[in-house]
């Protein structure tokens, strides 16, 4: 199983604080089953600032020290990018990971409470040049939350979006679990990831909402999600039930 995203690097975000920390974590991934870990700080993001050099570096050096106490877990290189209106200088000046070392397709996060007005315009210029958006935990955003179908824009455009699994387990609250679900259910998202944090803050879920999901929506729909999961890191294209507008009446109290 491949995690997409995750906060395992020891000591650069509000992830694990330490290397003990990150080891917990890895102890906690193979657990769940976790094969692969896409490791993606937070990049640019007004509190911290983790550009490619530093982070390769901290995953070879984080992946060492599993070898070195025999844990099965492969990390990989990547961020989680805030959007901002210089992304493009910033690819140019190769500041950012990709999730495949084709540089294909990013982890692009929003502000919680908004998207940016400049997003569309940023994402068309991003697909102009062969770079995909993935737009991260759309569900915890509360623009999206509001109307799920403000998805359809970018979807339209070509972008991907990857749900949360504690999202989608209820750790976040129902609110954010059913737009979840909704989201899920007419595939406005295409992969699920954890973005753990820690072992007991913030952890995986990733089992759980497989698991969860199977049951919702059968398990052709899991094997799907994790079938895009390993083309994003392989930089693949991606092939997935296409994706529908959620109607009013289907969708409860939104």
């Amino acid at each position: 199983m491949i995690d997409l995203h995750c906060h395992i690097l020891p000591g650069i975000d509000d992830g694990a604080e330490n290397l003990e920390a990150s080891i917990a974590m890895a102890e906690k991934a193979i657990q769940q089953g976790i094969t692969h870990i896409l490791c993606t700080p937070h990049h640019n993001n007004g509190k911290y600032s983790n550009e490619k050099s530093q982070v390769i570096s901290l995953v070879a050096s984080l992946q060492a020290e599993l070898e070195k106490r025999q844990l099965p877990l492969t990390l990989l290189e990547g961020q989680e990018v805030r959007i901002t209106g210089t992304l493009i200088e910033d690819i140019h000046r190769d500041e950012i990971l990709f999730t495949d070392l084709d540089d294909t397709y990013l982890l692009i996060e929003f502000p919680t409470l908004e998207v940016p007005l400049y997003a569309e315009w940023l994402f068309f210029e991003l697909l102009e040049l062969g770079k995909t958006p993935v737009i991260v935990h759309p569900e915890r955003n509360a623009h999206f939350r509001e109307d799920p179908n403000h998805l359809l824009p970018f979807l339209d455009m070509g972008c991907l979006a990857q749900i949360t699994a504690p999202s989608y387990v209820g750790v976040f609250g129902k609110d954010i679990q059913k737009t979840a679900k909704t989201m899920v259910k007419h595939n406005l998202v295409q992969m699920a990831a954890s973005d753990a944090h820690g072992v007991s803050k913030r952890t995986f879920y990733l089992k759980e909402c497989y698991e969860q999901i199977a049951k919702d929506f059968g398990k052709e729909k899991v094997v799907q999600m994790k079938q895009v999961a390993k083309d994003l890191i392989n930089g693949d294209e991606i092939s997935y039930p296409v994706y529908e507008e959620v109607k009013k009446k289907k969708f409860g109290l939104f």
